[in-house]
């Protein structure tokens, strides 16, 4: 299972120490920054990896509170605001501006584990994410979008058997898919023995991306089992 990982921003280097030492121990992987400008980098850096944020409000450079707005802007990954003050207004600033949770310093370290799990579980993160974006040769399958990106930058919507097929396809590269599997898929019962809709719609598929259907590339048929995606797929969440 891969860690976990969280990006903490605070000026005290002990308590950097302290929170990596303790959240590595729990299975975590800790990127760390001191100042809101290293923040911004790691963030930008490891954006889609990110599980979570924990930033201190009074930096040397920025306040936490400009760090969560710039956050906000670009993700919805959680956030957790600590702060030394005991003034009421910046937890309600906080919050106001995005995070999801505050906690006052000095913290027991038990005490932020406790809240980083309530708010990962909230956040739906104890289960794998779904990418939103399949890249190959060129081409980029959006599924939240339902479309497909082509090489020149024109995004074409899929019907819903072309886009549950080419789904299935980009998740399971050089994997060979039989044909009960995919017309179980994309029409939710299997293929009678004339049946030959699923051929058809490979090769309405195999048009789209530009495969040539005498000797394709992508999309390749292994007789007697049903086609495999021989090409290299990237999963990813963001543009």
């Amino acid at each position: 299972m891969t860690a976990r990982k969280i990006l903490i921003v605070d000026d005290d280097q002990k308590i950097r120490s302290l929170l990596k030492t303790y959240l590595e121990k729990n299975q975590y992987e800790v990127l760390l920054a001191h100042d809101g400008a290293s923040f911004m980098a790691e963030f930008e850096r490891h954006r889609d990896e990110i599980s979570l944020c924990i930033l201190d409000v009074m930096l040397p450079d920025t306040e936490g509170f400009t760090l969560c707005q710039s956050v906000r802007r670009r993700s919805e990954v959680p956030v957790i605001m600590l702060t030394a003050s005991a003034d009421e207004t910046d937890r309600i600033v906080g919050l106001e501006l995005g995070a999801d949770d505050y906690l006052g310093k000095p913290f027991n370290p038990r005490e932020l584990l406790a809240r980083i799990k309530a708010i990962t579980r909230r956040a739906g993160q104890d289960k794998p994410r779904e990418p939103r974006y399949y890249d190959f040769n060129g081409f980029t399958l959006d599924l939240l979008e339902r479309s497909l990106i082509d090489p020149d930058g024109a995004a074409t919507a899929l019907s819903g058997m072309d886009f549950q097929l080419l789904k299935l396809l980009v998740e399971h590269p050089g994997e060979v898919l039989d044909r009960s599997r995919l017309a179980e898929v994309t029409r939710g019962r299997d293929l009678g023995p004339l049946d030959r809709s699923l051929d058809v719609q490979v090769s309405r598929l195999r048009q789209r991306l530009r495969d040539d259907g005498k000797q394709p590339a992508l999309i390749k048929t292994v007789r007697g089992s049903g086609y495999v995606f021989s090409t290299t797929v990237t999963a990813r969440n963001a543009l």
